[in-house]
């Protein structure tokens, strides 16, 4: 095995993935092999607590978290490196030829969720389902934040209703926090109604539209604004967005419009990246109109967050697009979401299904698999039960079946993803859609539990 390397990038192919995982998950694993503990064995993934100023969570990342667990294997290197751990040889020969074979059940990206409601439920051979817990809780915690994070700023944009235009634009990855977080960003957020992102790799992975103007650098290069201007015009002339606030914004605007006539090439917008982003755009829009360009298109970027977009678009900011960065990649407000991943059921002697109940101060679960019944009042989700997996309960399950066997047996396009989360954001009630004030307490939207569940949670107690 090569010696380890302080500056490798830690980039990793689906096949090396199966060492992102905990160790205790390897540990646990190995005992499990050595005492013959490998039935049949059920896992549910969910988050007990919405995050700080989140009263509902939108779902992404199941697709790439399941891509990882179809590919995932145990290779030569990473068996020699457990080896030299001290793991036993009879459990290394087993993971060499470990692969996924159960079942796994979930909501459908771009799903609106609610706290205890499971995303995701595993169905599988104890030892793999328990390995899987590290990989699934990265992809899907991570990918939900994000996604959640531009759902927000998508109503900001629409005054409260999804933005359908597209008009968020992810400008994220210099702040995202690494390579693979940079690229599912891209995608979380194309899932909640982006329209576009800076991100070339993640615009050819996964279809997107890539999306860019030019740096202040470009500007600055040139002695001239105007002559940066001319110059790009005539380099880049299906991408004409000027960048006009590296100087006087408005100068900007008129030098924008003056390279344009020069160049004889059409301006198609303006990009503003500072200052009072109210009324430069005001003052942008009433330049670009009575120079007889009102298709020319003005976008705003530079620390934006949703309550800053929501001030402007009430206010009746002039503007077309909406470029976020930090804000968006990182989740700035609520940057982490605490998913997790429990055991609620395995296979008894005899074959009797025997639920798992953890009863811990504030990290209790209830036993058995769950599914979660979403009711409906005309368009609107008006409340969701949380049941049994096999309860018949009126309402929408809102888990589907997604592998079966080890392999993925359902897939979407993204657009689908999409259509799904700006329905599902439509769907929510208007107290539920709104960003500030007391429209950010959750407990406005029922979240029940069905009665056999209720009782499976409080079950009798028995002396001795």
């Amino acid at each position: 095995m090569a010696p380890p390397d302080p500056n490798d990038p830690g980039l990793l192919s689906p096949a090396q993935t199966s060492l992102l995982i905990d160790q205790y998950e390897l540990a646990m694993a190995a005992s499990y092999h050595r005492r013959g503990m490998n039935q049949t064995a059920i896992f549910e993934l969910f988050v007990r607590h919405l995050p700080p100023q989140r009263k509902w969570l939108l779902a992404a990342g199941i697709g790439p978290a399941l891509a990882l667990v179809e590919a995932m294997r145990f290779g030569s290197p990473e068996l020699e490196y457990l080896e030299g751990l001290g793991f036993e040889r009879p459990f290394l020969d087993a993971l060499a030829e470990l692969r996924f074979t159960g079942d796994v059940d979930a909501v459908p990206e771009g799903t609106v969720v609610f706290a205890n409601e499971p995303l995701l439920r595993v169905t599988a051979p104890r030892i793999e389902g328990q390995l899987l817990e590290t990989l699934l809780l990265n992809q899907v915690n991570f990918q939900t934040a994000i996604a959640t994070k531009a759902a927000r700023l998508v109503l900001a944009i629409g005054a409260g209703t999804p933005d359908r235009d597209g008009r968020l634009i992810d400008f994220s990855p210099r702040r995202a926090h690494g390579v693979d977080a940079a690229v599912k960003a891209a995608r979380a957020a194309a899932i909640a109604g982006a329209g576009g992102t800076s991100n070339v790799a993640a615009a050819m992975r996964y279809g997107l539209a890539p999306v860019g103007t030019m740096a202040h650098s470009y500007v600055m290069s040139f002695e001239h604004e105007r002559d940066a201007f001319v110059a790009f015009m005539q380099d880049m002339p299906h991408n004409t967005v000027m960048l006009v606030d590296t100087y006087d914004t408005l100068a900007g605007v008129r030098h924008a419009i003056e390279a344009a006539r020069s160049a004889g090439v059409p301006l198609h917008g303006v990009r503003i990246d500072s200052g009072d982003l109210l009324e430069l755009s005001r003052g942008a829009r009433r330049l670009l109109d009575e120079a007889g360009l009102p298709d020319a298109r003005i976008t705003a970027s530079g620390d934006l967050e949703e309550r800053r977009i929501e001030e402007l678009v009430s206010s009746g900011a002039p503007i077309d697009r909406w470029g976020v960065g930090t804000d968006l990649g990182t989740s700035r407000d609520a940057p982490a979401v605490g998913g997790v991943y429990k055991l609620v059921a395995d296979r008894a002697a005899g074959g009797v299904w025997r639920g798992t109940l953890k009863a811990s101060p504030d990290k209790a679960t209830i036993p058995g698999a769950k599914q979660v019944f979403r009711r409906w009042s005309g368009t609107q989700m008006c409340g969701d039960v949380i049941a049994a997996a096999d309860e018949d309960v009126e309402g929408t399950p809102l888990l589907v079946p997604v592998m079966r066997g080890g392999r993925r047996v359902f897939r979407e396009e993204l657009a689908a993803m999409r259509a799904r989360a700006l329905s599902e954001l439509e769907a929510l009630p208007a107290g539920l859609r709104k960003l500030g004030g007391e429209a950010e307490r959750p407990d406005s939207y029922p979240v029940d539990r069905s009665p056999a569940l209720r009782s499976l949670a409080n079950p009798p107690k028995v002396d001795g």
